[in-house]
């Protein structure tokens, strides 16, 4: 049912013309890719699945980490901690879920938003003594 979540949401950043709703950025030996995307764009299904709320105003923030020194690059499991805060500096502290399946291992986070609103966010991720980062991005949301 993940692997159903992430080609709905990779599917859904095609389709709508989101050029950076999925990133990487590579930190030594681990491949961090995120995405933020708004949360009407899962089927309802989906997110009833994840315990996500599908709203016009709320987006989600996904997270996973690759280990590339591993064969398969396999995901492995982090301490995660972050903050989102909007051009009026308004802070809100992001609650990550970690979702497993099979191999795979996400981190979700919900985040209310404004039309047409950026929102910055700043996301500490470690992984034992081998990972220890801050990911830092942007996405503007639009209400639908």
């Amino acid at each position: 049912m993940l692997r159903n979540l992430l080609i709905m949401l990779a599917l859904t950043a095609s389709l709508c013309g989101a050029a950076n709703a999925e990133q990487k950025e590579t930190v030594g030996n681990f491949d961090i890719h995120y995405m933020a995307l708004g949360s009407t764009f899962l089927t309802p299904s989906i997110a009833k699945t994840y315990g996500i709320e599908r709203s016009s105003y709320r987006g989600i923030i996904n997270i996973a980490v690759l280990d590339t020194s591993e064969a398969g690059s396999p995901a492995v499991p982090v301490e995660i901690t972050g903050v989102a805060n909007n051009l009026l500096d308004a802070r809100i502290d992001l609650k990550f879920r970690e979702i497993r399946e099979g191999e795979a291992i996400y981190y979700i986070a919900e985040v209310p938003y404004r039309d047409d609103q950026e929102i910055n966010f700043n996301i500490a991720i470690k992984y034992r003594n081998q990972l220890n980062t801050n990911l830092q991005f942007k996405q503007k949301f639009y209400v639908e």
